[in-house]
């Protein structure tokens, strides 16, 4: 029996799709798919007040191997509420939430199918509407409701429709007004894009091979659901290898990489240089800093001392250091935004970068865009993308420690020992406590003349306390790192990494 509550994550739904030798048991089939669309439809229909039979909802999917058996159950039980289910095809998940705005579409919602950087085993959804994606709430009531349900498969009426052409096109778009005043527009540009075999190969020849550019170089534009060359993931080491290797092999000019769904990306510059996690942040920052003289960038909580020193410095920005969880960046965002507050960008180390002027929609394209104009513009003058992060200071150590919490109720142990690390720094003369901090326990270290800082705090969905450590000194982060394990190592029901 499916424990519909256990698909949940955050705002999403994920779960496993396909069986794999020694692998979890499969809770994410047609028939799931079909009980958990029909409560989406129940609920769509209310959020948008409309009778089910006159909801119009587009259904889109990334390459992975289970997309096209989920979309079949999808779209039968969009037809059994009377609803008008259409079929996007391949697609990605900021081109399925533009469906909803686009005039040519209005759909009264969307579902992607998908489950981002995942292994290729894994599948989930996530769902529109022209005010964006559900809450965590609305998703666990989704999930309720679809425990009650039962799936009648029966056949549907095809009708397809593609939004990545359009998609594609309002990208197109962007750059033509972007450059507007440059002939040829990214003529004479050498763009490397890594598609990581997802669904954002189109990026390369329908959007940049388009307007000029040469992609040559480029790997993996063709979707592949095993994904065979290296996970579709910014985050990942061997994926940013691989596009800073291509981008310097091939002496491009810039580098784009995109995850699986497309939602987020990072960049490289000439001669194969990363610009990731806290140089993306600055860099995205940078983009549109003079549009918003002052406005405020919310982050999640792992972010560098020297990224908030470029952005409040440098740029004359503000900076929120917030939580983790690309939807809490996001909404903290939107609220600041409606209180009077500037927020125009909201955007995680992992690469989620959402604008106030794109629908605060975390969508890697319309960043790749931006980059794109601007390394254009800045090519003329002799200059590259990464004179925007000139001033930007990088920490001599960055490390990330994973403590496992064996007790069963892992939540409120978890609670215990984060409320006893804060009394710890609070009585410690090499230790202060970081205020405001919205995350777990943020703390500044001077130990043995080696500053820096580390942050302790919950996972958002496992039994794990993650650990993020950085050092302004060389052999400074192992120094608080010593201090972090003497401390742990009177709780039974932590397990501690070998250090």
């Amino acid at each position: 029996m499916i424990d519909f509550a256990k698909l949940q994550n955050g705002s999403d739904i994920r779960g496993v799709a396909i069986a794999t030798e020694g692998g979890p048991e499969v809770n994410l089939n047609k028939e799931v798919a079909g009980r958990i669309t029909g409560a989406f439809i129940y609920w769509l229909s209310k959020k948008v007040n409309k009778n089910p039979v006159m909801l119009k909802v587009c259904v889109g999917h990334d390459p992975r191997l289970s997309g096209e058996e989920l979309k079949e159950g999808v779209l039968e039980a969009i037809a059994l509420w009377g609803a008008e289910g259409y079929d996007a095809g391949l697609a990605t998940t900021p081109a399925m939430f533009m469906a909803t705005v686009m005039p040519q579409f209005e759909f009264d919602g969307s579902i992607m199918i998908t489950a981002s950087h995942l292994p290729y085993e894994r599948n989930g959804f996530k769902f529109f509407t022209a005010e964006g994606g559900p809450e965590k709430e609305d998703i666990a009531e989704i999930l309720r409701l679809a425990s009650r349900y039962n799936f009648i498969g029966g056949v549907y009426d095809k009708m397809d429709t593609n939004v990545r052409m359009m998609y594609a096109a309002y990208l197109r778009q962007m750059i033509s007004m972007g450059l507007k005043d440059v002939p040829g527009y990214l003529k004479g540009m050498h763009i490397v894009v890594d598609a990581g075999n997802g669904a954002s190969g189109f990026f390369a020849k329908e959007v940049l091979e388009r307007m000029g550019a040469d992609i040559s170089g480029s790997l993996y534009l063709e979707p592949d659901g095993h994904f065979p060359n290296h996970p579709a993931n910014p985050e990942n080491a061997e994926a940013m290898a691989a596009i800073c290797k291509a981008v310097k092999d091939n002496n491009a000019d810039l580098g784009i990489i995109f995850d699986t769904d497309g939602d987020r990306s990072a960049a490289v510059g000439p001669g194969g240089r990363p610009i990731a996690r806290n140089e993306i942040i600055a860099l995205a920052a940078a983009l549109a800093a003079d549009d918003y003289p002052g406005g405020t960038v919310v982050t999640d909580s792992v972010t560098s001392d020297e990224l908030h020193e470029f952005l409040e410095g440098k740029l004359g920005l503000k900076h929120l250091r917030y939580k983790r969880g690309y939807k809490n960046v996001i909404n903290k965002a939107k609220e600041l935004n409606a209180a009077g507050e500037s927020a125009f960008l909201a955007i995680e180390t992992s690469g989620h970068a959402a604008y106030s002027d794109n629908y605060y929609l975390d969508d890697g394209a319309f960043l790749a865009i931006q980059i794109v104009i601007t390394a254009a513009r800045l090519k003329a003058e002799g200059k590259d993308i990464t004179a925007l992060l000139e001033g930007l200071r990088s920490p001599a150590e960055s490390k990330e420690i994973r403590f496992k919490i064996k007790a069963e109720d892992f939540r409120q142990y978890g609670a215990g020992v984060l409320e006893d690390f804060t009394k710890w720094a609070e009585y410690s003369s090499k230790l202060e406590l970081v205020e405001p901090n919205y995350e777990g326990v943020r703390v500044n270290y001077d130990i043995d003349g080696c500053k820096g800082w580390f942050l302790l705090r919950m996972s958002l969905h496992d039994p794990v306390m993650p650990l993020n450590v950085e050092s302004d000194t060389e052999g400074g982060a192992d120094k608080a790192l010593a201090a972090i394990y003497e401390f742990m190592k009177d709780y039974r029901d932590i397990e501690v990494p070998v250090h």
